[in-house]
């Protein structure tokens, strides 16, 4: 088996381009059957956090893995990730696991790839806007420039991380400008796209009902801390890359309040034109992306012999 390191993972990583392919095929896979991922089974070690196993099959990929992932909001506060876990590889023929490998790199660059799916396909040429300044957003940037996005409007609550998201911009997404809202209320009220990246679990942070265009495409990140019930509600089309997970996590009323039911799948609009009104798409993270993404990462570290070969 073989064991990499977040070193190893970033050192491994796919173009951008590649990643949102992985990513699209993902979920267009689990949307039409040809692939599967249970809904997660999740436990909750603390109050406000949680984790996850996200166990997938791709049998036309001959892929079998599972990641186990915690979130811990409060993990900013400690120097630490808010996410966090491993990813197991297997074989798919005889089950044994051929590598292991650190999942924050890997997840980050997963969800900022199934953004990148969904805005290739359904955003058009207008504004984009992002909030918040952590972790999703500094795998976003670099995800919209590869799209060949030149400006992306960023609200963060703090003008610090705000101004140290800019600086990392400049240097992980140049030809991309960020351009620093003075409000939430003016990043958001002209955008064709807003992608929501703050933290999970916040209550004051929902955006108005009335704010976004009616046209807008929402893109949360954030569980339901900026697209709350009432705007989901607002939606024409609401999807999400695994329906059965998304009503799963429906159910538990502290992670979506709320929520109205999905009405489509993800992989079910890509490749299509884009719905008319506004379209709120609600990807909670799927193991199928995970999974193709994890194998593209083992594939380049067999071929580059990175890692530590080990014995089980």
């Amino acid at each position: 088996m073989r064991v990499l390191t977040e070193e190893d993972v970033r050192a491994c990583l796919p173009p951008w381009r590649e990643l949102i392919d992985l990513a699209a095929e993902g979920l267009v896979a689990l949307a039409e059957g040809r692939a599967e991922a249970p809904p997660k089974p999740a436990v909750h070690p603390s109050p406000g956090a949680f984790a996850n196993a996200m166990p997938a099959a791709h049998p036309e990929r001959n892929l079998l893995g599972c990641k186990w992932i915690s979130i811990v909001p409060d993990n900013p506060v400690r120097g630490l990730p808010t996410a966090n876990g491993v990813m197991v590889l297997n074989d798919a023929a005889t089950g044994l696991p051929t590598c292991l490998m650190p999942a924050a790199t890997l997840t980050a660059v997963r969800t900022a790839a199934v953004t990148g799916a969904c805005v290739r396909a359904l955003a058009g040429d207008g504004p984009i806007t992002f909030l918040g300044a952590g972790v999703q957003a500094r795998s976003h940037l670099p995800m919209l420039a590869a799209l060949g996005r030149t400006e992306v409007t960023v609200w963060a609550r703090r003008a610090s991380a705000l101004r140290e998201l800019t600086a990392y911009a400049a240097q992980a997404a140049p030809g991309l400008t960020v351009t620093s809202a003075s409000s939430r209320e003016a990043a958001v009220r002209d955008a064709g796209t807003v992608v929501t990246g703050l933290s999970i679990g916040l209550v004051d942070t929902r955006l108005p009902v009335t704010l976004p265009r009616p046209d807008a495409l929402l893109l949360p990140l954030d569980y339901a801390s900026s697209v709350g019930p009432e705007l989901a509600e607002s939606a024409e089309t609401l999807a999400s890359d695994d329906v059965r997970q998304f009503e799963a996590v429906r159910s538990d009323r502290a992670k979506l309040g709320a929520y109205p039911r999905a009405t489509t799948w993800t992989g079910h609009l890509l490749g299509h034109p884009r719905p008319p009104g506004r379209v709120v798409i609600a990807n909670l993270g799927s193991g199928v992306s995970d999974l193709l993404v994890a194998d593209a990462i083992l594939r380049a570290a067999e071929r580059d012999d990175v890692g530590q070969l080990v014995s089980l």
